[in-house]
């Protein structure tokens, strides 16, 4: 199956949130919600927005550990040589794709 064009775009936005340019987008667009509009921060807009910053932190927090998994991952696929080398090429694939392929590998 052919990468579709929409999920490359969602795995690419997904990136982009864990860089720390998102929360300062993020801050930025609180910022001028409060400016221009403070009469509508209720309850649920302070929950929205701290849902919001929650996902950003998340995403921060997990993107070091897929780098080093990918890394280390890396490195031992390069340590044995007899690894297959479509195997390293994973990272550019659709969380879809790579699951897919695994399931083929373990049988």
């Amino acid at each position: 199956m052919a990468n579709h064009p929409v999920r490359g775009t969602i795995t690419h936005i997904g990136t982009l949130t864990s860089r720390p340019q998102a929360l300062l987008i993020f801050l930025a667009y609180a910022g001028l919600w409060l400016v221009y509009d403070a009469r509508s921060l209720d309850w649920h807009s302070i929950a929205t927005l701290a849902t919001r910053a929650m996902t950003l932190f998340i995403q921060r927090a997990e993107h070091p550990d897929t780098q080093a998994l990918h890394a280390n991952t890396d490195e031992l696929l390069r340590a044995v040589g007899k690894a297959d080398s479509e195997t390293v090429k994973f990272d550019k694939e659709e969380p879809e794709e790579i699951e897919r392929e695994r399931e083929r590998k373990q049988q």
